[in-house]
Formats: structure tokens, C-alpha cells, sequence
């Protein structure tokens, strides 16, 4: 198949396309390359795919609506995952702005896109902060998604909504993927992991957020590509059991699917903690602080409708995990 993948340079989206090109599909990249993180390491990714043979790459911002339109009528993409957002919850409550333009106005030139040229199935990324002030643990696709706690959750809420409303409208089939706590191997050097793995190797101090009470349901990149391609090749049709009486978030009439994509065993942090060092064979110092706001205590994902629909089942321990992530950590910044 003609996929493209926005964010291709990003974590996720970098390793869903060199998993995509292995099975044999033709992969266009799309990513603006921004500098929320040090670009260094997206070019690093890029460079891994670029040589390859079915591999292309627009250098765009989804905000560019011309590029995007370009972009589709040049590649005429027979499916899409879109990847590319302003990620982080913390940055949020820093620069609001950059949420709406990229997640808001950069999705709505995707839907377009996909619904003039005549697309698939258009997977995009949500995310388990739209859970928000949600207290009931597994948090499962059923549950009401309406009290997000940061601009980030409220603008993938968002996203959520307006693929609703093109099924609906324009019969585009759309899946989200609400993600959970994504780790391993050339992950984003603003998530836990990384800046624990870089401070303990310097002989820093780490910062731990909520006095290290949060537990989190940390999902490693192979497990989470793995899901992402299942739910692109099944493209959703109306769901005949949708009871308008009522209705659930996660299904519809329309040609729309909401799945969590998460491990389904949340891991206390202090645990994380614990294994990163043994991974390291050196131990942390802690600093301890308060929750941040934007933050939530706890996540675990219900991921029965992921398993039924797709047969995904995660099969990364985070001993397992860590210990890939740091073993290319060491290599990549040879330390």
C-alpha cells in the first residue's frame, strides 16, 4: 500500500515506518523537524529511513495547508496514520498556542486531505491524558472523556471529535489510538525515561514528580507499532451493536473506532526507577516534588477492545524494555 505517515521523524512514527517498509509498503514521511526537542536525534531517526527504497519525505508542518493538500495529490496515499502533533502535557500551560495550530488546525488539513482524495482509513494518535480527572482504574474506551486536565488532553479530545464528525459526515474511516506512556529504544528525550537514564549516567539528581506515587502503564515502542499496524489494516465499518440510546465514545454508527493501546500493567514509578538502575548498575539520587499540574496520579489501559478487534496482545516486560533503551542509549551518546 501508499502510506503516509506524519510525524515520520518522531518516535513512534519513525519506527512505524521502517516496519512498514519491511512488510513491503510504500512509505512517504512527513515531519517539519521542529526543534521541541533536539532535532539532532529526528534527524538521526530520518537518516535510518532515507536510504531506503520506498521511502519518501516532505519536510512540512501539518499547519502548511498547502503542503498537506501537495502532499496528497503528488503521493495519492491510499491510507494515513498522522502522528505529528505538539506533544507534551507540561509544555502545554508554556505555549498553548502551538496545540491549537498543530493539533487542531494541522488535523483539520488531514481530515480534508483524506476526505477530497478519496483515503482508506485514516488512523490518528489520541492519547491516554484525555482520561484527565478520570479516577476509575483500567481506564477503558467506554468511559466519558470529558474532563481533561491539560490543553494537550483536550486538544486530542478534540481530535477524537472532529474524526467523529467526517465519519459521520463524509463516511472517512477513521481509528483513534489513545497512547500509553510510550519507552524504548530512540524515544523522546522529554519523556521520563531519557531524562532519568541521562541525569543518573551524569551524577545528577532526578526529578520525581507526585513523591514517586504515580504508576503508569508503560507500553514499549515494538508493542505499540505492532498495534498501530493492526488497527491500520482493519478498516472500520458502522458497528451494527451502536444503541444510540446509548452510546458509547469509543464506536459509532459512522465508520469510527476509538481503541486504547497501552501494556494493560501499570508499574509504580518507583519500580521504573528501580529497574533503570539495575539496568545501569549505578543508583539514582531522588528529588522529590510535588504533581505537577497537568499531571494525573495513575493510567492503565483496558485494552479488551484492541484484543477482540485485532487479536493485539503486548509482550514487552519493562525489565525487557529498559534494558534495550539503555543499551542504545550508551551506544548512540557513547557513555
Amino acid at each position: 500500500m501508499r502510506i503516509l505517515v506524519t510525524g515520520a521523524a518522531g518516535f513512534i512514527g519513525s519506527k512505524l515506518s521502517e516496519r512498514l517498509l519491511e512488510r513491503g509498503d510504500e512509505v512517504l514521511g512527513f515531519d517539519n523537524l521542529n526543534d521541541y526537542y533536539d532535532p539532532k536525534l529526528k534527524e538521526a531517526r530520518l537518516a535510518r529511513l532515507l536510504p531506503r527504497e520506498r521511502f519518501r519525505f516532505e519536510r512540512a508542518s501539518l499547519e502548511d495547508r498547502d503542503a498537506v493538500d501537495r502532499v496528497f495529490a503528488d503521493f495519492k496515499p491510499e491510507r494515513v496514520v498522522n502522528l505529528a502533533a505538539q506533544a507534551g502535557v507540561r509544555y502545554s500551560l508554556e505555549n498553548p498556542r502551538a496545540y491549537i495550530d498543530a493539533n487542531i488546525v494541522g488535523f483539520l488539513h488531514i481530515l480534508e486531505a483524506c476526505r477530497h482524495n478519496g483515503v482508506e482509513h485514516l488512523v490518528y494518535a489520541s492519547s491516554s491524558s484525555v482520561y484527565g480527572s478520570n479516577k476509575k482504574l483500567p481506564f477503558a474506551v467506554e468511559d466519558s472523556v470529558d474532563h481533561p486536565v491539560s490543553l494537550y488532553a483536550a486538544s486530542k479530545k478534540s481530535n477524537e471529535l472532529m474524526a467523529h464528525t467526517y465519519s459521520h459526515l463524509f463516511g472517512l474511516p477513521t481509528t483513534g489510538l489513545r497512547f500509553f506512556t510510550v519507552y524504548g529504544p530512540w524515544g523522546r528525550p522529554d519523556m521520563a525515561l531519557f531524562l532519568f537514564t541521562r541525569n543518573i549516567i551524569a551524577g545528577k539528581p532526578i526529578d520525581v514528580f507526585n513523591h514517586g506515587k504515580h504508576s503508569r502503564d508503560f507500553t514499549y515502542i515494538d508493542d505499540i507499532v505492532e498495534g498501530v499496524i493492526r488497527t491500520l489494516d482493519r478498516v472500520p465499518g458502522p458497528d451494527p451493536t451502536f444503541d444510540p440510546l446509548n452510546p458509547t465514545p469509543a464506536t459509532s454508527s459512522a465508520p469510527y473506532r476509538v481503541y486504547n493501546i497501552g501494556n494493560h500493567r501499570p508499574v509504580e514509578l518507583m519500580r521504573y526507577i528501580e529497574v533503570l538502575e539495575s539496568a545501569l548498575g549505578k543508583k539514582a539520587e531522588l528529588n522529590l516534588l510535588p504533581l505537577q499540574p497537568g499531571d494525573v496520579p495513575d493510567t492503565c489501559a483496558d485494552v479488551v477492545a484492541l484484543q477482540r478487534d485485532t487479536g493485539y496482545t503486548p509482550q514487552t516486560t519493562i525489565e525487557t524494555g529498559i534494558s534495550r533503551f539503555v543499551e542504545w542509549y550508551r551506544a548512540f551518546y557513547n557513555v
